[in-house]
């Protein structure tokens, strides 16, 4: 994997500032010694998950598996066993997909996304060799194996996300679905695992970078806990998916669950927040903006390569994607296919200010869509805030 170390891990720069965000907050804060230490119950250090982009030994943390030719051979394999079947392509299972040798790899990475480093990408199938239905039987084959239940994504029960380039109007060329900007660290807010399929790349830029929320964590508990503090209060105003005050941090059943997006906080240009609701207060935005610059210093830019299937736990690992420009031709023009996933077996248990998204999700009784193409917006309406 092609990555870029960026930053010194404990001293981030904030944009527009001299100053580090430790320096900035030393200068800008007068906390008590109270309030600068951790909220009860915190630790002072977490493990796993705790790796930086600047100490990343890519073969060590096996963010990438490249499959091999027998991979290959076997998932096509499974592919052709499953069609043989004639069922609804949303039936795949690990029943009707067979990966006798490959299996057990993919439960070892199912593993290190939901108890190790928290990513993965798996590498080798060549779109230009399937056709759409075919490398979309092969992404769900593959996928439940990592996580076997699938989320829906708006009240529609629409199931893939495509994720491509449009400035057929100002709402949807601002759109994180459909801009070509780049975009602030988040997660989306329901599913332990957030999954792309690359169908095509751009022609320069687009790449997909991470930062650990738990390392972003440690270096706050060693230098800035009074920010931990603010993070785990309940008085943050969300405006997506509807209006909810809850924390951005939790440690909940020992573990710790990052969940937030800066536009549901505060707008912006396109999307701009109703002034009827809440605004954030002064230790809020700085809050956001010491995590941004902690989560810039410590990031894991990946270079995307055509047929990637990316695996990201969401409840521990924020991401973001980089600007990118689109060439002429269909192999040159970004696609993303995104999926929300949660593990039956090793699913993490959901803080109770979350538990309404992923039952809406993975539990309410919606019908599922499945559209293996961009649909027009009344198909799949935008979110009025984006994450």
């Amino acid at each position: 994997m092609e990555s870029k170390r960026t930053g010194p891990v404990l001293a981030p720069r904030l944009a527009g500032s001299s100053l580090s965000a430790l320096e900035y907050g030393s200068c800008q804060s007068s906390t008590s010694e109270r309030l600068r230490s951790l909220p009860v119950g915190y630790p002072a250090h977490l493990e796993p998950f705790s790796w930086a982009g600047n100490q990343v030994d890519d073969e060590e943390l096996h963010f990438v598996y490249n499959l091999t030719d027998k991979d290959k051979a076997e998932v096509c394999s499974a592919k052709d066993h499953f069609k043989s079947l004639e069922l609804d392509g949303d039936l795949v299972d690990r029943s009707n997909f067979p990966l006798p040798t490959l299996g057990s790899k993919l439960d070892e990475l199912s593993q290190d996304i939901h108890n190790g480093n928290g990513l993965c990408v798996i590498r080798g199938i060549n779109p230009k060799e399937h056709s759409v239905e075919d490398l979309t039987i092969i992404w769900l084959g593959i996928q439940t194996y990592i996580a076997d239940q699938r989320g829906c994504q708006d009240h529609l029960g629409n199931m893939l996300v495509h994720i491509v380039a449009d400035g057929s109007s100002k709402i949807k060329s601002g759109h994180h679905r459909h801009s070509t900007s780049a975009i602030s660290f988040h997660n989306e807010e329901a599913g332990d695992v957030v999954a792309w399929l690359t169908r095509s790349t751009a022609a320069t830029g687009g790449k997909c970078i991470v930062a650990s929320a738990y390392t972003i964590y440690n270096v706050l508990a060693a230098h800035r806990p009074d920010i931990i503090r603010t993070l785990a209060k309940s008085d943050w105003p969300f405006a997506l998916p509807h209006f909810q005050c809850r924390p951005v941090l939790f440690y909940h059943k020992s573990k710790m669950v990052m969940n937030f997006g800066r536009t549901p906080l505060l707008g912006n240009a396109v999307h701009p927040r109703p002034e009827h609701l809440p605004k954030l207060n002064d230790r809020q935005r700085e809050a956001l903006d010491v995590v941004e610059a902690i989560a810039q210093a410590v990031q894991l830019e990946i270079k995307t390569q055509a047929g990637d299937m990316h695996f990201i736990n969401n409840l521990a690992v924020l991401h973001r994607r980089e600007g990118f420009v689109n060439g002429d031709s269909p192999q040159h023009k970004r696609h993303l296919v995104r999926m929300r996933l949660r593990s039956s077996r090793l699913g993490w248990d959901i803080p109770d200010d979350l538990k309404q998204e992923w039952y809406n999700a993975f539990e309410a009784d919606t019908y599922q869509t499945w559209h293996l193409e961009p649909m027009p917006g009344d198909v799949f309406p935008l979110r009025k805030y984006t994450n």
